[in-house]
């Protein structure tokens, strides 16, 4: 019997991180946002796929394998004979990148390879970060958005700011996916990026007029989340816990946030930015992008018991 479509499809990047170790040394790693963010459902045991192109090298095995471990549908995985997507990672404590991947397989995703009747099966449908930066993906991605929409999805949205979206083009796609999304999840660095002339409060308010529809989850780090619902502001102190490094805690904020609404449809604000809040702390007790299980989170709030408040 075929496994059923999974009910959390996260479209992206998937590259290998190349994490400076001292000098001219590095460490290649898989990572990427979005592929982050599918690993997070995957590993809370929602049946996710992350739809993305990858190569066919020794780093696009390395990615292959490890979505493998992960859990996640490899239906949606396109292997392309193009070079792989890197990230460079110069620094972790704030973590600093750039980017090298002209003509590299992550823009030759095809979404008419997805399988048959996937939109179908999907309850909600992730897009962000690198790829709607990087053309002619973010104009395929942008276009898959929309259909999900119109199918009755919802459309989870974090654009995870980096220095290619400082091209203008940018700011239509943003306006895209900010109008279509039902989730945002925005930090407060991107905030000032995507909003540089704003302060926080102007910024948040301008992202909720273009974004009428959306909750939108505000994460400050060390200084907590803000879940803004409707007109339910619930505010989420982070855990206490001992970071290792902060790489890839927006990602499992992301993750975590859609695998408590997942499981539970009806999840209150409080419950869904409690969840949110303690997957990202258990992300920053391990090195790297680490994607937390239901278990490992369950365990951390037993222990923290961190509340949300309203206000």
């Amino acid at each position: 019997m075929m496994t059923p479509l999974p009910s959390y499809v996260v479209f992206g990047e998937a590259l290998t991180d190349m994490v400076c170790q001292g000098g001219q040394h590095w460490l290649g790693l898989p990572g990427g946002s979005c592929w982050n963010v599918a690993r997070v459902g995957a590993r809370q045991g929602i049946p996710t796929a992350f739809a993305g192109a990858i190569s066919q090298d020794t780093l696009g095995d390395a990615l292959t394998e490890a979505s493998l471990e992960a859990g996640l549908d490899l239906r949606y995985l396109q292997r392309v004979d193009r070079s792989p997507l890197l990230a460079f990672v110069t620094a972790q404590h704030p973590p600093q990148y750039f980017f090298v991947g002209d003509d590299s397989a992550d823009l030759y995703f095809e979404p008419a390879r997805l399988p048959p009747g996937w939109r179908e099966a999907a309850r909600t449908v992730h897009f962000g970060s690198l790829s709607l930066a990087r053309e002619p993906l973010a104009g395929r991605l942008c276009a898959e958005a929309g259909q999900a929409a119109a199918a009755g999805k919802r459309i989870a949205f974090d654009p995870n700011f980096r220095e290619p979206m400082r091209d203008p083009a940018y700011a239509r796609v943003f306006a895209h996916m900010a109008g279509l999304a039902h989730y945002i999840k925005v930090s407060d660095e991107d905030l000032r990026a995507l909003y540089p002339s704003l302060d926080e409060g102007a910024a948040v308010a301008a992202l909720r007029a273009m974004a009428p529809k959306a909750a939108v989850l505000l994460t400050r780090g060390a200084h907590g989340m803000t879940l803004l619902q409707g007109d339910d502001i619930v505010e989420q102190r982070a855990l206490p816990v001992e970071v290792s490094d902060t790489v890839g805690c927006g990602d499992a904020a992301m993750g975590g946030w859609m695998t408590a609404l997942l499981r539970n449809p009806a999840a209150t604000p409080a419950e869904q930015v409690h969840w949110a809040a303690a997957t990202a702390a258990a992300a920053a007790m391990r090195s790297g992008a680490y994607a937390p299980t239901t278990e490992e989170v369950a365990d951390l709030l037993r222990e923290a018991r961190p509340l949300g408040y309203a206000r």
